[in-house]
C-alpha cells in the first residue's frame, strides 16, 4: 500500500513518514528531497531563481514519474502544496492512502519561528497570519484525504491506530 502524508510545513510529514515507514518496513520517500535531487539544487534556491510556478510544474513531473516507478509498498511524505497543484488530490486518493496531518496554527509556528530554510517563509514577521492564510486556502485540498490526524504531538502509533494497521 502506498500512504501518502500530507499537511502544512513542518507538521511532521517526514519525521512521522520515516518512523511509519521503518515501522511497517517498507520504504520512505520524501518528496522534497527527492525534488531536490532531480533538480541538482535546494527547493528554496530553484524557487528563487525560476519560481513557484516552474517548481509546482517540476514537483508534479517528480511525483507522476515517481507514481509510475516507485515501489507499491511505500510512506510519501508530499511538499506542503503539493496536494493543492494538479488535481494530486483525485490522482493520490486513486492509487494510494492519503493522511492529512492536522496541526494546529500555535504549533506550526512554533516549529517554524527558527527555521530559515523554508522556501515561502519569507521572514519571521507575521508568521502566525501567513499560516492562517496558507491553511485557510489550502484546508479544501488538504481535507479531501482520506483519513484525518488531528494533534500536535503525534506519533507513529496515532498513525497507524488511524490507518488500522
Amino acid at each position: 500500500m502506498r500512504i501518502f502524508l500530507l499537511g502544512y510545513m513542518a507538521s511532521g510529514k517526514s519525521t512521522l513518514g520515516a518512523a511509519l515507514a521503518q515501522s511497517l518496513d517498507c520504504a520512505f520517500v520524501d518528496l522534497d528531497t527527492l525534488l531536490e535531487g532531480v533538480l541538482g539544487m535546494p527547493l528554496r534556491v530553484y524557487i528563487e531563481e525560476k519560481g513557484e510556478l516552474s517548481f509546482r510544474k517540476a514537483e508534479h513531473e517528480a511525483l507522476a514519474s515517481w507514481l509510475g516507478e516507485g515501489p507499491e509498498d511505500a510512506v510519501v511524505a508530499l511538499g506542503g502544496g503539493t496536494p493543492v497543484f494538479y488535481d494530486h488530490m483525485a490522482l493520490l486518493n486513486e492509487v494510494g492512502c492519503t493522511v492529512f496531518l492536522d496541526v494546529s496554527i500555535a504549533e506550526l509556528a512554533q516549529r517554524l519561528k527558527s527555521d530559515n530554510d523554508r522556501p515561502l517563509i519569507k521572514s519571521q514577521e507575521d508568521l502566525v497570519e501567513f499560516i492562517a492564510k496558507h491553511l485557510f486556502e489550502r484546508r479544501p485540498y488538504y481535507s479531501q484525504a482520506q483519513v484525518r490526524v488531528k494533534g500536535d504531538a503525534l506519533g507513529v502509533a496515532e498513525l497507524r491506530a488511524a490507518l488500522k494497521i
